[in-house]
């Protein structure tokens, strides 16, 4: 059996030696690379654009060009990632934590390097299992039930506890608010609407897309808008350390990377897990396990870049397993590769572990080689892609707002991603200035809709017992092992007079600010309740344990916040680590406060014009209107340069947007007033 899989593999390895093969994955790896950096894409729309460029081809060729695509898009997106402080996908979020940071002080070149190197051995590791695992898939995904997958999620939880930083109980609240938002929706159990407040939007629930770049993306160039300097800020004067540096690092680390490596590929075959939370869960575990990670992760720790980035590039080799296995999708990419394998007459399930292994190796060898080429050619361009981070603010804050703009529409082509994009913003602002972690309200997001179908499954099945299941007790040991054990140590550090004193008294320096936000998510935990109250058993089972817990833990939070003080140490790297927040810390330096607030609210201002100049004319019109003005009006640019400018990134958007995606633009008060304009179709933009 070992003969014939290695022989196998060398003649799927000699199929894909063919030039013309090489060609169509190299167009895929390209494709995919462009898609990683516009925020808002993704391996989905590549797939979904070259699908029916490939029912012409060759099986071989039509799968190699099509997991070209999903298997670099991750590679690339750590593009503006790094650079930006924008998830160029929603698989490069936790990147944003420590490679922006390492960008703004001048080591861009480091990052994409760390980044780049570490992608591509986790894409490796990936293929590596997914080839090793052939003889033994069958059996292994044959002893994976719904209770074991509902103890996955719950392990996913588990890390809000490292996510949280010093404060747990407010990734707790995050992570319920995220959980509560995951609910919104038609319940698939009892049929009842779910805080859809009559809007036909609503019925499907809200889109990661908008959701993740309001959090993360918004709040980023709002700093950038403030500060009104490069993203490198004063390191722009100092030679940035080159992307050699970073990949010693990641050799350095070779054991980090393997580990993280493991888990993107172990939970990216998992249906249902995809690429949203794997870099989250990575990241949490290298935040627990690394030495000195709580004093330097969400600082610019290199180690934070590389287990982000090597566990998500590992998952395209990890969905391919039940994919090829028994035809069910790892991942939404994974959905549209089986439509290209019915095109050509490809059937997933045993026949692909037996009869057609050399179907099977051929995909391996694509995921390996378009991970080599998508890295190579991201080094190549590294160098030039860092001097980015030395571009004034005043450049670059528009161009990617507008971009933004358009890859939040791409959620589900609504009005509604917008709205969603601007709220999610204007809160991911005010928990970054207040230090409330914004990764646990992704992590809910993500884990609610697939923890409240697993567990209703598993319930249903089994009763309590689904929680005896020997991969099921290990798994929920370990997560409450992860939950309790940094609040026990530091209790443990209290006792006895330590150097950490805990006091309750009446604290005169509470932060209003603070208190009010956890008391506005107290009142919509409790409202979450008396909405849900009169709802079916099923459809408000989840929800009112999310808002009881979220309650719990505002209340424990106000307490806190009001009657507990520590007493911290006056040695500087110990009260550091008391103080641990994973997240982009602010630096506004001696800004005054009253200009801090004067260029937020002008910074928001540009966000509500640009929402209405595209309800008044279009939205890929109020692009170039926008750039045009703000450009001239905020950054003060000359003519010339706003005219270069807005010319160039309104043709590439149309071009790219209108006639290659062919986006399905939204109806704007223009248009319905000159409804003629719509039936040319170059000016259907309206």
């Amino acid at each position: 059996m070992d003969v014939s899989l290695l022989d196998m593999a060398l003649s799927a390895a000699a199929i894909m030696a063919d030039p013309m093969r090489v060609g169509f994955l190299a167009l895929g790896v390209v494709v995919g690379l462009a898609l990683g950096v516009i925020p808002g894409l993704g391996g989905l729309v590549g797939l979904s654009l070259l699908l029916p460029f490939t029912f012409n081809l060759d099986a071989y060729s039509a799968i190699a060009m099509l997991i070209g695509v999903g298997s670099v898009v991750t590679t690339s997106d750590t593009i503006p990632a790094v650079l930006f402080g924008v998830p160029g996908t929603v698989g490069s979020a936790a990147t944003i934590l420590d490679g922006h940071p390492m960008a703004r002080r001048g080591e861009a070149g480091r990052a994409f390097g760390a980044a780049f190197m570490a992608s591509m051995l986790g894409g490796l590791f990936g293929a590596l299992l997914l080839g090793l695992s052939v003889p033994i898939l069958r059996p292994v995904m044959l002893a994976i039930g719904t209770p074991e997958l509902l103890s996955f999620c719950i392990f996913g939880l588990s890390l809000v506890a490292v996510l949280s930083g010093s404060n747990a109980f407010k990734g707790l609240a995050a992570a319920c608010f995220g959980l509560l938002l995951a609910t919104i929706g038609e319940d698939s159990q009892a049929g009842v609407m779910r805080w859809t407040f009559g809007s036909i939007y609503l019925w499907d629930g809200l889109h990661i897309v908008p959701l993740a770049l309001g959090l993360f993306a918004i709040p980023e160039l709002a700093d950038l808008a403030i500060r009104r300097s490069s993203i490198a800020g004063e390191a722009s004067s100092h030679r940035p350390k080159g992307q050699l540096a970073g990949v010693r690092d990641v050799f350095r680390h070779g054991f980090l990377v393997l580990r993280c490596s493991a888990i993107g590929s172990l939970l990216g075959s998992v249906p249902g897990i995809g690429s949203a939370v794997i870099d989250w869960i990575a990241y949490g575990h290298a935040a627990r396990t690394e030495k000195g990670a709580g004093e330097s992760f969400g600082k610019g720790d290199v180690r934070g870049v590389i287990a982000s980035e090597s566990s998500n590039n590992a998952k395209e080799g990890g969905a391919l397993v039940p994919t090829i296995a028994f035809g069910v999708p790892g991942s939404a990419s994974m959905a549209l590769l089986l439509g290209a394998f019915a095109v050509h007459g490809i059937v997933p399930g045993p026949a692909m572990l037996s009869e057609r292994l050399d179907v099977t190796y051929s995909m391996v060898w694509s995921v390996a080689l378009a991970n080599i080429l998508g890295a190579g050619i991201c080094f190549m361009f590294a160098n030039q892609l860092a001097r980015l981070a030395l571009v004034r603010a005043g450049i670059l804050v528009p161009i990617v707002l507008a971009v933004t703009y358009i890859g939040a529409f791409q959620g589900s082509n609504d009005w509604g991603d917008l709205y969603v994009l601007l709220g999610a913003g204007a809160l991911g602002f005010i928990m970054k200035r207040l230090r409330w972690p914004r990764p646990p309200v992704i992590l809910g997001f993500v884990l609610g809709a697939i923890v409240e179908r697993y567990m209703f499954i598993s319930v249903n099945l089994y009763g309590l017992q689904w929680m005896l299941r020997p991969v099921v007790l290990a798994v929920l040991l370990a997560s409450f092992y992860g939950v309790l054990a940094p609040t026990i140590r530091r209790l443990i550090s209290m006792r006895g007079g330590g150097s950490r004193r805990l006091s309750i008294a009446w604290r005169a320096d509470v932060n209003v600010f603070d208190a009010l936000l956890t008391a506005a998510f107290g009142v919509l935990f409790a409202a979450a309740i008396a909405i849900s109250w009169g709802w079916p058993y099923g459809a408000r089972l989840v929800p009112q344990v999310i808002a009881w817990t979220g309650i719990v833990a505002t209340a424990i939070l106000l307490f806190m916040q009001a009657f507990v003080k520590v007493e911290k140490p006056s040695a500087p790297a110990q009260a550091t680590a008391d103080d641990m927040h994973f997240d982009i810390v602010s630096d506004f330096r001696d800004l005054p406060q009253q200009a801090i607030i004067r260029r937020a609210l002008a910074y928001f201002g540009w966000l509500a014009f640009f929402l209405g100049a595209a309800a008044l004319v279009g939205l890929l019109p109020a692009m170039g209107l926008f750039l045009a003005l703000y450009l001239r009006i905020s950054a003060k640019e000359t003519v010339v340069t706003t005219l270069l400018i807005t010319g160039m990134v309104t043709t590439l958007s149309y071009l790219l947007f209108h006639w290659l995606l062919i986006v399905p633009w939204p109806q704007a008060v223009i248009g319905d007033l000159l409804p003629g304009l719509r039936s040319i179709r170059a000016l259907r933009l309206f």
